[in-house]
């Protein structure tokens, strides 16, 4: 779509309007002077001449304001435009500036989301819009928020890296429509996508979408180009930050070599969840795990081996635990895994299955990977948080004792029993 004409000051149309006024002036001038003369000459024969000469500027002024009179209101509407494409502008960085002040308070991608969502749909009315931002192992791009698009053409949950114009460029690419158009992968045929790669300090965090459709989708997508490279630049640094933060999160929660949290924060969310399972007199079940001869592994085979197989530990331990169990490094070769909502016979099973992958990984690494647990409850065995690690360590001590690779688990509150039959706990 193209841009309103109209002429500012100092243009060809405000210097005819300028030369009109002057012709304008100087008639008048003359058709002043003929009147005076006319009256001192009235019976002069001059006074026929004077009286045509007076109709001829008089009617060099009629012709002059009939013809600067359409420059003029040319020339108002130009101003007034002028003065509203200004207040627009105006409007739009206030926008902006308002956006860049909320993302500085967004401590999540929830939060940018809400932030670009509301700014959006008041600057990119009748636009489609999506926002994308690399999962945590960076191999593709996830959706993290969409609105407006049509119901046949909804955005990809989805994109790879590998197969978006926009990213492999590193630059902002129109999807258009058509035979023969470059188009994405992950774009429907009907519609016109313009994508925005997010950079920020030579980093790509995400892809910003802008959607159209209809005959004249490509030009509308053109003129807002401007303002939606602004977002996504606004967007970007947020992006970045909330990255940055979460970075930071992770290395302060978790251990570097295992990717486990690690055993402060196991100690924290131990107090929460022995409190929750208190309130709600639910089971709350510890796990003590500890590598098998890990000492004689690092002695035997070095230490960069020992670190490979404590990640692969920590890869088989979360495997086999649910997103609200935690699993932490307690420190060296020593991991505790806490399970909420999980009785002691429900706990020794998933023992006993994280016992069963941990000696499977022997194979992989060419050497004996074993490892012994100790496992206790709240309030099956313990009364409470500060005695369920210790009976779950007194447990694992007991399996170290029995021969390793072993289960233990601590007596019940009721009994003095040393231990519970794993087989029948299996069953």
């Amino acid at each position: 779509m193209n841009a309103p004409e109209f002429h500012a000051p100092g243009t060809l149309s405000h210097r005819k309007i300028r030369g009109a006024a002057l012709i304008i002036a100087a008639a008048a001038t003359l058709m002043l002077a003929f009147q005076v003369v006319g009256q001192w000459t009235h019976d002069s024969p001059f006074a026929g001449v004077i009286f045509w000469a007076e109709v001829a500027a008089e009617i060099t002024v009629v012709v002059t304001i009939a013809m600067a009179a359409p420059l003029a209101l040319r020339e108002m509407r130009g101003r007034r435009q002028l003065a509203t494409t200004a207040i627009e502008a105006r409007r739009q960085v206030e926008m902006l500036l308002k956006m860049t002040d909320m993302l500085q308070s967004a401590m999540c991608y929830a939060d940018a989301n809400a932030v670009l969502r509301a700014t959006a749909g008041q600057l990119l009315p009748g636009f489609g819009g999506a926002l994308y931002v690399f999962n945590n192992s960076g191999d593709r791009l996830d959706l993290s928020i969409a609105w407006d698009w049509p119901e046949d053409s909804q955005p990809a949950d989805t994109v790879s890296p590998s197969h978006c114009w926009a990213l492999k460029r590193g630059k902002p690419h129109v999807n258009q429509a058509g035979p023969g158009a470059l188009r994405c992968e992950h774009h429907d045929q009907s519609v016109v996508v313009f994508e925005i790669p997010m950079m920020a300090r030579a980093e790509i965090y995400g892809l910003f979408n802008v959607q159209a459709s209809g005959p004249d989708a490509e030009a509308r997508l053109s003129g807002v180009a401007p303002l939606a490279g602004a977002i996504a630049d606004a967007m970007s640094l947020a992006l970045s930050n909330i990255a940055l933060r979460e970075k930071l999160r992770t290395q302060a929660l978790r251990d570097p070599l295992t990717g486990l949290y690690n055993r402060r924060y196991m100690e924290d969310v131990l107090e929460r969840y022995a409190n929750l399972a208190k309130r709600n007199d639910s089971p709350l079940t510890a796990i003590m795990i500890d590598l098998d001869h890990f000492k004689r592994l690092n002695d035997e085979h070095g230490h960069a081996l020992g670190d490979s197989v404590l990640s692969g530990v920590a890869a088989a331990i979360v495997g086999a635990i649910r997103p609200c169990d935690i699993a932490c490094r307690y420190g060296g070769e020593e991991l505790v895994v806490l399970l909420p909502d999980c009785a002691l016979i429900e706990g020794v099973a998933k023992a006993e299955m994280i016992r069963a992958r941990i000696e499977s990984l022997s194979e992989n690494y060419g050497t004996r990977i074993t490892a012994s647990f100790g496992v206790a409850t709240i309030s099956e065995t313990s009364a409470k948080a500060g005695d369920l690690l210790a009976d779950a360590d007194a447990a694992l001590y007991r399996a170290k004792q029995e021969g390793r690779n072993r289960v233990g688990t601590a007596p019940p509150r009721s009994s003095g029993v040393v231990g519970l039959n794993l087989a029948a706990a299996a069953e």
